[in-house]
């Protein structure tokens, strides 16, 4: 998969790289799927969620620009997947889940896989974990039609914040830099994601 899928198709970092290749993303997804796990498409964890295509885990990982002493708060645990692979990189993940049965599924395989640098709350990921701001990266793994604005204001100076926005059909993967008062926003690629559920995103 990261030869052939990621490296091919513009994946440079080689922390990235490896990261993808070490972690076990058929562990994250139901057995019956588990045949598919490596293919370069989503496929479905339940409760009308996804876990991201390996090439779209990649592309955000690698724009987030996670170094190892990083704090980053991840909205949309979903299957842990993407958690993983973080945790793989950077100093202590936050995410938060809005269903309470993914984020008990995510928490047991990511435990089983000794993923120790990792903490996970339910709750309305639009509002972000002030608690534990400011983080230096953010990275959210739903849609919104806008930038929520809790999550602007709980990164770090310098911070880098990922999140697809637009309709809920098709969306633009957004890269955000804190600097000062002001926010840098760059376009990566075009992307399809589930809704972000929430007080500062889709409200159904």
């Amino acid at each position: 998969m990261v030869q052939e899928q990621l490296a091919r198709r513009g994946i440079t970092d080689e922390r990235v790289l490896r990261a993808m290749g070490k972690v076990p993303r058929h562990l994250f997804v139901e057995e019956a799927l588990q045949d598919r796990a490596y293919g370069d498409h989503p496929l479905p964890i339940g409760e009308g969620q996804t876990i991201s295509q390996p090439y779209m885990v990649a592309t955000m990982t690698q724009s987030l620009r996670v170094d190892p002493e990083d704090r980053i708060l991840e909205i949309g645990t979903g299957s842990g997947y993407q958690t993983a692979i973080l945790a793989e990189l950077a100093y202590q993940i936050f995410s938060v889940e809005r269903i309470p049965s993914l984020a008990t599924r995510a928490w047991k395989i990511l435990d089983r896989l000794k993923y120790y640098n990792v903490r996970i709350k339910v709750g309305d990921g639009t509002l972000g974990w002030k608690e534990h701001a400011p983080y230096d990266g953010i990275l959210v793994a739903a849609s919104s039609p806008e930038i929520p604005e809790p999550l602007v204001q709980q990164l770090a100076e310098g911070g880098r914040l990922i999140i697809p926005i637009g309709n809920k059909f098709s969306q633009q993967l957004k890269i955000l830099t804190k600097k000062g008062e002001t926010v840098e926003v760059r376009d990566v690629c075009e992307c399809a994601f589930v809704k972000l559920l929430g007080k500062h995103g889709w409200e159904t």
